[in-house]
């Protein structure tokens, strides 16, 4: 039984939360600490409500998550093992330093990346690798599904399919319909930027630039859709070509509709998606922050959602037979099973899920280990049992090549 922090209280960390609450042989009693309380307190209730059988204790605070101090007041305060980061990326290494300073291990989803800059990457974070052993504390880099379950798909390939990896594309279908004009299923700051910025593959030792949404084909999506999908840069790429050097392409594919990106470029044509603030009314802001206060929060876009995500690997070369081969593996979730289960949508839910498990597998020891890791580097076996359990099945598709050259 182990106390945790989780901050933020978004789409994501009310999925994790009323997983952690579910799974209460493990999680005894969590902390749930954002800027805005009243977000935590509406999750909390939505527990008490949905399933008053927990054990799992909970309780609620406000915390600045780019405030260091305050954030090692916080832990000192609750003592929790450890710490699951559902804030901005922007404050990542903060919250890295306060567990540091607490002595506490760590998980997060998403990689850090500057506020004032579109750029992410590993190497803010890898740099911390000595600090956190020398504590003898784990950091667990990016456990939602892409990054985290993206990259344990990718590893359960390499132990139990291929004796050598060559070409890895990583997918990503949303078919889902919320009925707004215009939204995005997560932090529309954080999507808009991820969007905007000009696409990245790797190929041959050296990264491919393009244009935004400069690449696309149909790609079938199992018992979903085929839909036009796009290359686009993605983090777990990094760590994943840096992980299995035997690695010739790698690419990340998303789905956009077309309404979507008619909107997005209307938008970003009048300026509305920069991140250089601009003055308005003596106050210096962003445009794009003023374009997430406007647009609907991720969270309300549950109650009604349709349609279902799909989300998976494709790997080509040589398996463990000798043989060329192609195999896919997969997970198909439904967005109206999602809010009967936890109230959220289908994105939220497949990045909340496999935060709950990778602070599962470290706090039982499965995973636990000093030091700075990203999902793939760990025991996919373990990782895959829990999903299969927690709700996001897993299928296996092989010989059908999903994905062309």
């Amino acid at each position: 039984m182990s106390k945790v922090i989780i901050i933020g209280a978004g789409g994501v960390a009310n999925v994790t939360a009323k997983k952690c609450a579910q799974n209460d042989e493990v999680f005894s009693e969590v902390l749930i600490a954002t800027r805005t309380v009243s977000k935590a307190d509406k999750i909390v209730a939505e527990i008490h409500e949905h399933f008053p059988d927990s054990k799992t204790k909970f309780s609620t605070a406000t915390v600045d998550a780019d405030n260091v101090p305050a954030l090692v007041e916080l832990i000192q305060g609750f003592g929790p093992e450890m710490v699951i980061n559902l804030a901005l990326p922007y404050q990542d290494l903060t919250i890295m330093d306060a567990c540091l300073e607490t002595g506490v291990h760590y998980l997060d989803t998403a990689n850090y990346e500057p506020k004032d800059v579109a750029k992410f990457e590993y190497s803010w974070q890898w740099a911390y690798q000595d600090k956190f052993r020398e504590k003898g504390l784990m950091a667990l880099l990016g456990c939602g599904f892409d990054p985290g379950a993206t990259q344990a798909m990718t590893a359960y390939h390499a132990k139990h399919h291929f004796s050598e990896m060559q070409y890895l594309d990583i997918v990503d279908c949303n078919n889902g319909n919320h009925g707004k004009a215009f939204a995005t299923n997560f932090n529309p700051e954080i999507n808009i930027r991820e969007i905007t910025a000009n696409g990245r593959y790797f190929e041959n030792g050296e990264w491919v630039e393009t244009q935004p949404l400069e690449i696309s084909q149909d790609i079938y999506y199992p018992n979903v859709a085929t839909r036009k999908s796009y290359v686009l840069y993605h983090e777990e790429l990094e760590s994943i070509v840096k992980h299995f050097p035997t690695i010739k392409r790698a690419r990340f594919w998303m789905t956009f509709g077309e309404a979507y990106i008619k909107h997005l470029n209307v938008l970003e044509g009048i300026g509305m998606t920069s991140i250089e603030p601009i003055d308005f009314r003596g106050q210096q802001i962003a445009p794009i922050e003023f374009l997430k206060a406007v647009l609907p929060a991720p969270e309300s876009l549950a109650a009604g959602y349709t349609g279902q995500t799909c989300i998976g690997v494709q790997v080509k070369g040589t398996g463990k037979d000798g043989q060329p081969k192609v195999h896919f593996v997969y997970n198909v979730k439904d967005h109206a099973e999602c809010y009967r289960e936890v109230q959220a949508q289908g994105v939220s839910y497949t990045t909340g899920v496999p935060a709950m498990i990778g602070a599962m597998l470290m706090l039982r020891g499965d995973w636990m280990q000093p030091g700075v890791w990203n999902v793939e580097q760990l025991d996919p076996d373990p990782f895959f049992d829990a999903m299969n359990q927690w709700g996001l099945p897993l299928s296996e598709l092989s010989g059908v090549e999903l994905v062309k050259d």
